[in-house]
């Protein structure tokens, strides 16, 4: 079987980033592991709350906005509602956003 150039380079990325996991732990006391776990753990919050709904709304807006183009071409009236659909996509990327400020402002 013979792999293809794209699969080495994602077997690649995926070893870098796997040993880029692998770094020294150093000690420390009582609250300061607290406090660094329970930042670190907003930190990823957050970023998986933004990153999510970004992925959700880029896929969505896709078959949104290829639908839209789709109904535009076919009848130019109907150009308003398709922006008011593609509207609501984008939205769901600002609520992405409000939940990554609401998560690090706790």
């Amino acid at each position: 079987m013979k792999m293809k150039s794209p699969v080495y380079a994602f077997i690649t990325v995926l070893a870098i980033s796997i040993s880029g996991l692998t770094g020294l732990a150093y000690g420390a006391e009582g609250d300061a592991v607290s406090a660094v776990t329970n930042n670190s753990s907003k930190l990823v919050g957050a970023g998986l709350a933004f990153g999510l709904a970004a992925l959700g709304a880029g896929i969505g807006l896709g078959y949104v906005g290829s639908a839209g183009l789709a109904v535009i071409s076919e009848n130019p009236a109907l150009q308003s509602k398709v922006f008011i659909f593609v509207g609501m996509v984008e939205s769901i990327a600002i609520y992405g956003i409000v939940m990554m400020f609401i998560i690090l402002g706790q």
